[in-house]
């Protein structure tokens, strides 16, 4: 054999096993973001979809597929079957809340989807109407005590975290307030400023202004830690109610079918973007904390949100509208 044909024949050997090792990713990545473009998931999930198809040589295009809390959008990433190509910024509705709620749902969300990490947590805040005049935790608990039902708290939905975090609350507490269900956070805010409901615990952004104009009182971070947007307002944790502990978050996800080399990819691509100084600032803008960590660590994660909510679920007696 001559040393041209033997180098021929060793470079058409090779060629297979580099194709091999670089077949993914072999096309544009898909980000579903299961909610409406323009809100705080959207960002999430494009500076996301950004910073990983930069890592891996491949454009991310963002889908919003929004519906039924998020499990819509998830519902479509569990489809994709073993296509790595498909990713999830799965909500905690969809992740922990909507399997105990839901009679039937559209997809094992264990054996369809494999967690990669955890994407970013945003804190709530329970604030009340400033014309209560209630000035902390302490007096808000009092009150609610004093007048066991007369209190009410709006939350943008029946079943959705904004709901569970205060049916957690009264748990913890030992309080009877009337929770108003809305059709979203915004409703929820409005009646609130007006006066037709008395608090409630949603986003520390969706709050934010109303709180610094002083037309609602924060009382409480719904936490372990203070929100950076708001560093005055002490934690549940501090307050000694460390239970109480509402974190909205968001996580990716693939295909439960993806390859694991794939997933991996992914996965160390999505943690590189969450720790640059860029994707911290951007998150902090809208409330959000970067998170990172491994699919093991996102995985006990999930079982321990599953487990605390399906609690609160069957302590409260909720059921879908």
């Amino acid at each position: 054999m001559t040393l041209s044909r033997r180098a021929a024949l060793g470079g058409a050997l090779m060629t297979p096993t580099v194709a091999w090792g670089q077949a993914f990713p072999s096309k544009p990545l898909t980000m579903v973001v299961p909610f409406p473009a323009g809100g705080p998931a959207d960002l999430f999930g494009r500076h996301l979809a950004k910073g990983i198809g930069e890592r891996l040589g491949q454009p991310a295009i963002v889908e919003n597929k929004a519906g039924v809390a998020g499990v819509t959008g998830m519902d479509f990433v569990a489809k994709a079957g073993a296509d790595a190509h498909v990713m999830g910024l799965m909500s905690s509705s969809a992740g922990a809340i909507m399997p105990t709620l839901m009679p039937r749902m559209p997809y094992d969300p264990v054996k369809d989807l494999a967690p990669l990490t955890l994407v970013v947590k945003v804190q709530e805040v329970l604030a009340v109407d400033a014309r209560l005049g209630i000035v902390d935790l302490k007096a808000l608990i009092a009150r609610a005590k004093a007048q066991p039902g007369r209190l009410t708290y709006g939350s943008a939905g029946t079943g959705g975290i904004t709901h569970l975090a205060g049916e957690l609350l009264k748990r913890e507490t030992g309080v009877d307030i009337l929770h108003v269900p809305y059709r979203g956070a915004a409703p929820a805010v409005q009646d609130l400023l007006a006066g037709t409901v008395n608090m409630a615990i949603l986003d520390v952004p969706v709050l934010l202004a109303h709180i610094r104009s002083g037309a609602l009182k924060a009382l409480a971070i719904t936490s372990q830690s203070r929100a950076g947007l708001l560093p005055g307002v002490p934690s549940m944790a501090e307050l000694g109610l460390a239970n109480v502990n509402s974190d909205n978050w968001y996580a990716l996800v693939s295909p439960g079918g993806a390859s694991q080399a794939a997933r991996q990819r992914i996965q160390t691509a999505a943690v590189e973007t969450l720790k640059m100084p860029e994707t911290i600032d951007a998150f902090a803008k809208v409330g959000g904390v970067a998170v990172g960590g491994t699919p093991a660590e996102l995985a006990a994660f999930l079982r321990g949100e599953t487990a605390k909510w399906a609690a609160v679920i069957k302590a409260a007696n909720v059921k879908l509208e």
